[in-house]
């Protein structure tokens, strides 16, 4: 299963350029989970993390898109965060990973007030961040920086998403006033995109997006907004930095999702995008042509292992998986 669409799930529970490789400058296929190819979309150029980084020197926001749990998108975030550092010690590191309703939990730990354990319970971290995004956050904790739990509380995304906007008008004014006030800009582009992933029928008609799917679609707003909203808000609060977002693929790609919205919030900022293309084994050349347009730079990574192979015992374990109730009331 792709880890974009089980994110997806989670709520809910084209440029393509002519130009190629070099013949003589084609870079090989990564090796192992660990390794990615990094290239510019435009010109095909390998990149070394240490020329990407300045490359990106005078970026506002870098956006590192990942396949979540994948050792190679982990291992690049962490290289490009500390090559980036080197250049600009004025650095913000923020994270779709952490909720800003577990702000205050974060700063304690980054204050050294609380443990790594007491951090992971208090702010209900995901289960992969020893394994994916604890080299991200020592980093910032050991030189300093400030880590923004840049996404959207659980529990209101799930009511979001059972309910649709209009729960937020619900919402205690404490925890109204932490969300945007606009939170649920989007695209056509975007909206296209997540249907196309939703149902798997390209080219559905936008007025189809109704009822449960339109909640859904409408927690995912949230989300995107929420981190938007929270980048500007940080970099407004330290001018002069650059900021490091890592986040899955799908909030980010084809600079849709988060990366539009933010773009609407504050056209002043320069953004740029990179993305993760799985290479497959079985594709001789890499696959530049039909991916180019997904970010300003991409990283070549190998595919991570199917979960499944048998597709009822698949259908079984997404259905465990996302269709738990969860104690959430949204009375």
């Amino acid at each position: 299963m792709k880890p974009l669409f089980a994110s997806l799930l989670l709520t809910l529970a084209t440029v393509t350029g002519c130009a190629a490789v070099p013949a003589d400058n084609i870079p090989a296929r990564p090796s192992s989970q660990y390794d990615a190819v990094v290239l510019a979309a435009k010109t095909g150029t390998p990149l070394a993390v240490q020329e990407l980084a300045r490359q990106l020197a005078d970026t506002d926001i870098v956006v590192i898109g990942e396949y979540h749990g994948h050792h190679a998108s982990h291992l690049l975030q962490a290289r490009l965060q500390q090559a980036l550092y080197r250049q600009n010690p004025a650095q913000i590191l923020s994270m779709e990973q952490f909720n800003l309703d577990h702000q205050a939990d974060v700063d304690a730990y980054l204050a050294g007030t609380t443990g790594e354990t007491e951090m992971l319970e208090d702010a209900n971290a995901w289960d992969n961040y020893k394994a994916s995004y604890r080299p991200l956050v020592e980093f910032a904790r050991q030189h300093q920086l400030p880590v923004i739990a840049a996404n959207a509380p659980t529990d209101t995304v799930r009511c979001v998403g059972r309910e649709g906007k209009a729960y937020l008008d619900r919402l205690p004014e404490a925890q109204r006033s932490a969300l945007p006030q606009q939170a649920f800009l989007d695209t056509p582009e975007y909206r296209d995109k997540f249907i196309d992933a939703i149902s798997g029928s390209h080219g559905t008609e936008q007025a189809e997006l109704s009822g449960r799917m339109l909640n859904t679609y409408q927690a995912q707003l949230l989300r995107d907004n929420t981190m938007a909203h929270r980048m500007v808000e940080a970099l407004r609060n330290r001018p002069g930095h650059q900021l490091v977002h890592t986040t899955g693929t799908f909030h980010s790609e084809q600079r849709l999702g988060t990366v539009a919205v933010l773009e609407q919030r504050a056209p002043e900022l320069d953004i740029t995008v990179i993305s993760p293309v799985e290479w497959p084994a079985t594709e001789a050349d890499m696959p530049l042509a039909e991916h180019r347009h997904k970010g300003d730079y991409l990283y070549f990574i190998q595919p991570m292992p199917r979960e499944f192979r048998g597709p009822e015992r698949e259908r079984e374990a997404m259905q465990a998986r996302f269709g738990q109730r969860t104690t959430t009331s949204c009375d």
